[in-house]
């Protein structure tokens, strides 16, 4: 994502404003409609303002302990219809229980927590990982 990582810092990307209409710009330009948003740790700051502003054009829904969620007030988030799949690690003290507290005000949220693994239960412990995200997406169509 712009501005993270090893990126250099980019000015269209500085508000939350600016992550919105550059998600919505990716997904015009894959030519995607209705995807399901997966958003890991730092792509909440991207994700979450995408989400509030614009969650009617998601199919779907999945933050893994995503940074970012104590930005917004519970009545934001019970505004949102999107189906969610609310994901962390059982290892994950800290980012993962807390995005909990604020994503658990999304009101078609289910939660699945990944045993034996940490903030990036997607690397810790794939295997069950994919399978709640699979049966997720299953559950979509």
């Amino acid at each position: 994502m712009p501005g993270y990582g090893d990126s250099p810092p980019a000015e269209m990307v500085a508000t939350a404003q600016g992550r919105v209409a550059f998600l919505d710009r990716v997904f015009q330009e894959l030519g995607m409609r209705r995807p399901v948003l997966i958003s890991p740790s730092m792509s909440g700051r991207f994700a979450l303002p995408f989400l509030l502003a614009r969650g009617d054009q998601l199919a779907g829904f999945v933050p893994v302990a995503p940074v970012g969620t104590k930005d917004y007030a519970a009545e934001q988030y019970q505004q949102v219809q999107t189906r969610t799949l609310i994901l962390y690690g059982d290892h994950d003290t800290s980012l993962g229980p807390q995005a909990l507290q604020s994503l658990r005000h999304l009101p078609r949220h289910r939660v699945a927590v990944v045993p034996d693994a940490g903030h990036a239960c997607y690397l810790d412990n794939p295997e069950d990982f994919h399978r709640a995200l699979l049966g997720f997406l299953r559950q979509l169509k």
